[in-house]
């Protein structure tokens, strides 16, 4: 084995080794969330049930905004290890594994094995990876279609071997089917320039465009023509075409989508929160910045090389997805098929800084900074810990923030407005981890860069990245009570279970389905919604065939008390609406983190 191999395969275990700990240890908890997480969760365990690949369903009620390859995904995971947390959040953890090993390959070929490490463990050890994969959500996939595909057609160039460009065609299929169209935008506004601009354009029947797009059309057309033809007649005679195509695609990119349910974040936010995303690796993007600079008037030579070329095409696909979602309607997570190019051209700017005396100041400056913030993160955490010592440690988180509604709760990251110090009692040993980790990681990665030993300096910043998240995830499971219904749905079937209710009793969710999603996933039961006809339920309510699951208030009077027993689920945004619509006819079943079960008479004992 040549010695090149040999360090390939030490640092390919050293990214699994990172990757078990931060991710694969994460399969188990917290259970699922309510909103995307378990709503995708129950459209995938739809597809296991009724066989359908073809439209899916939440809670009986057709969901059609959503590529289907995820949930095909989820759906074969459940039926090897069953319908649970883990099975979820299996195909998640390993499109991380594989964004990572693609950063590796990549960045290897480009600049060589020790550019390839950084640029695997950057993806490993990133914020924004590690909190957007908490979430049933198909970006993660998306990336890594996108990804793999971008890298096919520039091998295939390189290699001039066609399987190579078909495979990318297979792969922008693959893309389509887990977010639409996009990814199509993606691929070909980062491919065109890429070839005027190296002037691989002349190669133009080498892209094998006729064949390669009949295979795209076998892969990706048959799923979109047989959803448009199973899918018709729904609000004003339009069916999945124009929902999907028209609704959620061009009218949600112009913010004119119906319904209207998402906030943009500000535009200076946007920008500055992916020095978040990419933190910590985020603070050395002087240092590769500065080394692009310095390569400006070698660019065009330069470009010539593979080098150059891959840049160049890691640059465009970055600077794209960033540009055209500042524009678009967005969401926090919307940037993440950035995070692979940006990790590279990060790792690379790192490498070729280190070999440059001119730009070492630079890099010795970004973990100065480290150091700063970390200590900064330290004395945060610590001063909580202090101020909170003679707090008791209170199982329900939820009872102790502070529920300030910030952005209506439509931004994924509103929730960490709402912490306290009393909040903070609660997490007290994932803010020891992190205040200890911050407190030394930092500090010894930077003496380990003043004794010039560049590679451990860098994987001592990646192991305190790692530490952290892995506190974080221990802070998100003592969030699960707020974020999570599953312990409500524990607490519904324990009742029926042991007599403290009917078996056989009514399960219902007050609102949109949104609000306790991982009431129907973990007690497998489709839930009649009062007032529920609402957001990503609102097109399917529209077919004819839909199952009659909507109640208004004036319904559920009338059903209240009478026949068999009712439980009503009620979130915490609803619950003053519920107290007056039924006064004194209600008793509590359980409450946790402000939602309730409430049923209409008295409990059996």
């Amino acid at each position: 084995m040549t010695e090149d191999r040999r360090t390939m395969h030490r640092h390919l275990l050293l990214l699994v080794c990172l990757w078990l700990p931060v991710y694969a240890a994460a399969l188990f908890s917290p259970p699922l969330m309510d909103d995307a997480d378990a709503t995708h969760a129950n459209a995938a365990r739809n597809i296991l049930l009724s066989h359908d690949f073809v439209t899916l369903r939440v809670d009986g009620i057709r969901y059609l905004e959503k590529a289907p390859l995820p949930y095909w995904l989820a759906a074969l995971s459940f039926r090897v290890f069953g319908v649970n947390t883990f099975a979820v959040h299996l195909p998640q953890a390993l499109a991380v594994l594989g964004l990572a090993l693609l950063a590796y390959r990549w960045a290897w070929r480009g600049w060589g094995s020790r550019t390839g490490l950084y640029a695997g463990l950057t993806i490993l050890t990133s914020a924004g990876v590690f909190l957007f994969t908490r979430i049933f959500i198909p970006e993660v996939l998306l990336s890594l279609c996108l990804a793999a595909a971008l890298y096919a057609v520039q091998r295939a160039l390189a290699t001039r071997d066609p399987r190579r460009m078909y495979a990318a065609y297979a792969l922008l299929a693959l893309a389509v089917l887990t977010k639409g169209l996009i990814a199509i935008v993606f691929l070909v506004g980062t491919v065109a320039p890429y070839l005027l601009l190296t002037g691989e354009w002349r190669r133009w029947r080498e892209l094998k465009l006729l064949p390669g797009s009949l295979l795209f059309l076998v892969i990706a057309a048959p799923w979109h023509v047989l959803a448009g033809l199973r899918n018709t007649n729904a609000y004003q005679g339009h069916g999945f075409f124009w929902f999907y195509f028209v609704n959620e695609h061009f009218l949600r990119f112009l913010g004119r989508r119906i319904p209207h349910d998402y906030n943009k974040l500000p535009g200076g936010w946007f920008w500055a929160l992916h020095i978040l995303w990419l933190f910590p690796w985020s603070l050395f993007l002087p240092a590769a910045a500065v080394v692009a600079w310095q390569k400006r008037s070698t660019s065009r030579a330069w470009l010539a090389t593979e080098t150059g070329k891959t840049t160049l095409l890691l640059g465009l696909f970055a600077g794209l997805v960033l540009v055209f979602f500042s524009i678009s309607t967005n969401q926090e997570y919307y940037t993440f098929p950035a995070y692979l190019p940006l990790a590279i051209l990060l790792a690379a700017g790192l490498t070729t800084a280190e070999r440059s005396g001119r730009v070492r100041g630079w890099i010795t400056g970004a973990h100065t900074a480290l150091v700063v913030i970390g200590a900064a993160i330290a004395v945060t955490l610590f001063a909580g810990l202090w101020r909170s010592r003679s707090l008791p440690y209170v199982p329900d988180i939820g009872e102790v923030l502070a529920h300030r509604g910030v952005g209506g709760y439509t931004l994924s990251m509103s929730h960490f407005f709402d912490l306290t110090t009393a909040s903070f009692a609660a997490l007290r040993l994932p803010a020891a981890l992190a205040a200890v980790t911050f407190a030394v990681g930092p500090a010894v990665a930077w003496l380990l860069r003043r004794k010039q030993r560049a590679v451990a300096s860098t994987v001592t910043v990646a192991l305190t990245s790692a530490v952290f998240l892995v506190a974080a995830h221990l802070a998100l499971i003592r969030f699960s009570p707020m974020l999570s219904s599953a312990t409500l749905a524990s607490d519904f079937t324990h009742a029926e279970a042991s007599g403290t209710i009917e078996r056989g009793s009514e399960l219902m969710l007050y609102g949109d389905q949104a609000y306790g999603s991982s009431l129907p996933f973990y007690t497998a039961s489709v839930l009649p919604l009062v007032e529920g006809r609402t957001t990503s339920m609102w097109f399917g309510s529209t077919f004819r065939d839909a199952p009659p699951i909507f109640l208004t208030n004036a319904d559920l009077l009338a059903v209240w008390g009478n026949g068999r027993r009712k439980v009503l689920f009620v979130p915490e945004e609803k619950r003053g609406n519920v107290d007056r619509l039924l006064g004194p006819h209600e008793v509590i079943l359980a409450e946790l983190s402000g939602k309730a079960l409430i049923t209409d008479r008295p409990l059996l004992h």
